[in-house]
């Protein structure tokens, strides 16, 4: 009996010892694998970061005040022709007057990457390539999606225009790593990307994004997740943006609706350029928009934004945006609602508000709409200017830099407009509610 259970004993420890040393080997092997995967992934980063850099570099305009020139104009042709009756539906904002009246708009869904105007007015996303329709709004593995989903659409080699077959709530694993030459057209249905990771444009070019409402975005990763049909690779942590651009250039962002996610609403950062904000309804947030990565990071002075028609709204506290380095011009907004301010920045950044209706809030200490952030006193030179704003219960913008002299004199031509008419430009920001046969 004693000699049984002795052997029985050697035999379980044999067996134990050789259960550590396979156990061992695998998780040596495991460790290995997650460790080359990680190094393949910053590789491929950094393939990718020089390739966006020279894109980027590319997309920068020159001449900027002639960019905001033509968005003037655009506005001025737009009231023109309402004026003389050609769109009967016409605002007087360029971009909706471009599309909305056309009632048979499903039909025609490409000519939205028409409409485009600013800095990002070349974004063309999906364009040329084949429509896309999601059908699944699953998101269960973001290294292997299932066709049918918003995951596996964006990740595609090649150009797409991204639909929705029905309403659809997607709340998102891992944040989504978007590829070039996208559009995601939720125009027709009510898409909510929520509650999740939420999206992310990096290192590429030419994206649309319209239509979405994306809100209580969660910070993700230290994880693999796809970001082509033959790349994964490892994630760090996201910071739970609504939307975070990082290097990336000709990016449009228009009608969608943002709210309460974990850090901004909408980030550009790493050097992102060529970049339209239009028509879109912020609220119930703090950092609403940043715009550069850091004050030491000079990439960013290529950086020119175009931020117009958009709604900020209930609920939001700062930012809106919050400037680092580049061009920002700010047109035809409608800010209702502020806590601390609105426009921040520092660094030197240019910023030119042109027509936007601000309106303080109650608090005494809080009417200033502009504020630079840790400057001590070096302020005074960077080109910030107001031209024909409306300024409501008393708010005030403070100006700065070499006074409205000739670079400025080319993109400041839109005079004051009263309130109404702000509010007209703006009344159809956010997702838009668009259904067959009707104007949207």
């Amino acid at each position: 009996m004693s000699v049984s259970l002795r052997f029985s004993a050697l035999c379980l420890f044999l067996v134990y010892m050789l259960f550590l040393s396979v156990n061992g080997v695998s998780s040596m092997e495991e460790e290995t694998e997650l460790q080359s995967l990680i190094d393949n992934s910053t590789m491929a980063d950094r393939r990718n970061e020089n390739i966006a850099i020279e894109k980027n570099d590319k997309a920068v305009e020159e001449n900027p005040e002639r960019v905001a020139s033509m968005v003037d104009m655009s506005i001025r042709n737009s009231t023109e022709r309402r004026k003389l009756g050609f769109l009967s539906c016409g605002t007087g904002n360029p971009i909706d007057d471009c599309w909305r009246c056309d009632r048979n708009w499903q039909r025609h869904r490409k000519r939205l990457a028409d409409c485009a105007i600013g800095f990002g007015r070349n974004a063309i996303g999906g364009r040329d390539g084949r429509y896309y329709v999601v059908t699944d709004p699953n998101d269960d593995d973001p290294v292997h999606p299932r066709p049918g989903t918003l995951r596996h659409a964006v990740i595609q080699d090649q150009p797409l225009w991204i639909i929705f077959k029905r309403d659809m709530v997607i709340t998102l694993k891992q944040e989504l790593i978007m590829n070039s030459f996208k559009t995601i057209d939720a125009r027709g249905v009510n898409v909510h990307i929520a509650n999740g990771g939420c999206i992310t444009i990096q290192y590429i070019t030419n994206v649309i994004i319209h239509g979405l409402h994306i809100h209580d975005c969660k910070p993700t990763g230290n994880a693999m997740v796809r970001s082509s049909p033959s790349h994964y690779g490892w994630r760090t942590m996201a910071d739970g943006d609504g939307i975070s651009i990082f290097g990336s250039s000709h990016i449009w962002i228009d009608h969608n609706s943002l709210s309460n996610c974990a850090d901004g609403l909408v980030d550009a950062i790493m050097g992102s350029t060529a970049i339209t904000v239009s028509n879109n309804y912020f609220t119930h947030h703090n950092e609403v928009m940043l715009l550069g990565h850091s004050d030491t990071y000079d990439r960013d002075k290529i950086m020119q934004v175009t931020i117009a028609y958009n709604h900020f709204g209930e609920g939001l506290v700062q930012r809106m945006p919050r400037c680092r380095h580049g061009y920002f011009h700010v047109v035809n907004n409608d800010y209702t609602h502020w806590v601390m301010y609105a426009i921040g920045g520092s660094a030197d950044p240019t910023i030119n508000s042109q027509g936007n209706r601000y309106l303080a809030p109650v608090n005494p200490n809080a009417k200033e709409v502009t504020h630079r952030v840790m400057t001590a006193g070096r302020w005074r030179h960077w080109n910030w200017r107001s031209e024909g704003d409306l300024m409501l219960n008393g708010a005030f913008f403070v100006p700065s830099g070499k006074g409205a002299g000739a670079s400025y004199a080319r993109a400041s031509s839109l005079s004051a407009k009263p309130s109404s008419v702000v509010a007209s430009l703006t009344s159809g920001s956010g997702a838009l509610v668009c259904r067959r046969g009707r104007e949207c």
